[in-house]
């Protein structure tokens, strides 16, 4: 695949953000949005070739949705995913987005995007902490209607005292939704995951909400490269009809909506029908592997943890932080290896237990509180892996992760040095079967 030299100003720097093409004022202002060819997803994201551009997370979002055939966006502003939305705003006035408006809270954006998913169309939208929380009734019901939505969740402080600053801690409150969960570490991971989960979410076997995580500002308003197809090109458009239960019309109640008494009381055939519909949901999230395999490369990408002793497992701006600290243990002699987590739901269970079935350390650093990700690891991996897990280091409301911090982890857990940064309660101590029963019991 090609890729174009950086161009750079005339200082040298490199020019940081996606160039506006140049319109005749007399011309159609849609006209380049109408030349955009429909693709193949194989074409879109094996094939097609790609230039780099140094941009925002935002505006890789935004580039994202240019080449993703989407036909309603609904915004609300909240810091920091606002800039993002009023980027895809940008694209409707240039026809690449079919509707866009700006709702009047949370509650109503997540309501009339399940209007639109229900109806047959493409959507999209994007909120942030104590958005995500306010708009989370509306979120966990997606799933179980079956819709087909993608919406971006740029993570902030939600706890009091309130903040804007990154702290992933509102993924814990989406993982058992039933709805797909990405966790993007970077711009690049921004923009694939994201034309990924288009062509994912509205797979016949899966038909599910997909929403991509990003730490915000970390990765929303820092700039990386990102390489991208061709702005001429874009997914084919969603074809309703293929979804795993029918769009919404006159002859269609929305999917397990029923009116009939019997289903809404409190008796077994309500039971039953939740039950069986629930089952069913984290089945088509299990089904959803495949293509992520197909479309995005896996679930985790594993980087030096063949020979490893020790392994870091980390998702979203703490991989940055972790493949850092990696390159620091080599210096000091040590073999680290680096696991990335890219999908959290599904949750890439079995490729973990080949991964860490020799591993003596594991390390799992986060920037929340609550050590949603340390759970998960160590759920996946009881009773395949002897490795002695330490849940953090943990950094959360707002503040950076230095480097140094994840270094001492993987020190003082290969010399058995107590850590003064972890608490006890977050270890799992490997072979002993009393502190393994102590983690367990405090996850």
């Amino acid at each position: 695949m090609s890729e174009t030299e950086v161009k750079t100003n005339p200082q040298g720097d490199p020019i940081t953000s996606v160039a506006v093409p140049k319109v005749d004022r007399k011309t159609d202002p849609h006209g380049e949005a109408k030349r955009q060819r429909v693709v193949t997803p194989e074409y879109m994201f094996h094939e097609a070739p790609r230039t780099k551009e140094f941009i925002t997370g935002s505006e890789a979002a935004k580039e994202a949705i240019r080449r993703s055939n989407v036909d309603l966006a609904i915004a609300y502003p909240i810091t920091p995913q606002s800039e993002t939305m009023q980027l895809v705003g940008v694209l409707y006035g240039e026809g690449y987005v079919k509707e866009y408006y700006r709702g009047e809270e949370e509650v109503g954006v997540m309501a009339a995007i399940a209007g639109g998913s229900r109806a047959g169309v493409r959507c999209y939208t994007a909120t942030a902490g104590p958005g995500t929380l306010r708009g989370l009734e509306g979120i966990a019901s997606w799933p179980g209607h079956r819709l087909p939505v993608v919406a971006m969740f740029t993570c902030r402080v939600v706890n009091a005292p309130l903040a804007i600053q990154p702290d992933n801690i509102e993924v814990s409150y989406l993982l058992n939704c039933g709805m797909i969960v990405f966790h993007a570490e970077n711009q690049q991971d921004m923009f694939d995951f994201t034309m990924a989960g288009f062509t994912i979410s509205e797979k016949n076997d899966v038909t599910l909400p997909v929403g991509v995580c990003c730490d915000g500002f970390f990765v929303t308003h820092a700039r990386g490269y990102v390489r991208m197809q061709d702005r001429g090109i874009k997914l084919p458009p969603r074809e309703a009809w293929r979804g795993a239960v029918p769009v919404l019309d006159a002859e269609n109640p929305p999917a397990r909506l029923s009116r009939d008494a019997p289903v809404q009381k409190s008796n077994f055939m309500a039971y039953n029908i939740h039950a069986v519909w629930q089952q069913e949901v984290w089945a088509a999230v299990e089904r959803s592997r495949k293509y992520i395999d197909r479309y995005m490369g896996g679930l985790l990408t594993a980087e030096n943890v063949d020979d490893a002793e020790v392994i870091i497992i980390a998702s979203g701006s703490a991989a940055a932080q972790s493949r850092e600290a990696v390159r620091l243990c080599k210096e000091k002699g040590m073999k680290v290896g680096l696991i990335k987590v890219r999908s959290l739901r599904p949750f890439p269970t079995k490729e973990l237990r080949q991964l860490c079935g020799k591993a003596k350390l594991i390390v799992v650093p986060e920037f929340n509180y609550v050590g949603w990700l340390a759970k998960e690891v160590a759920t996946a991996i009881y009773g395949f892996s002897n490795a002695k897990i330490i849940g953090g280091p943990r950094v959360y409301g707002g503040q950076s992760m230095p480097v140094e911090l994840i270094v001492d982890e993987v020190e003082s857990g290969v010399s058995g040095k107590k850590s003064t940064n972890v608490a006890m309660s977050q270890i799992m101590g490997g072979v002993n079967p009393d502190e393994v029963a102590h983690f367990m019991r405090s996850i």
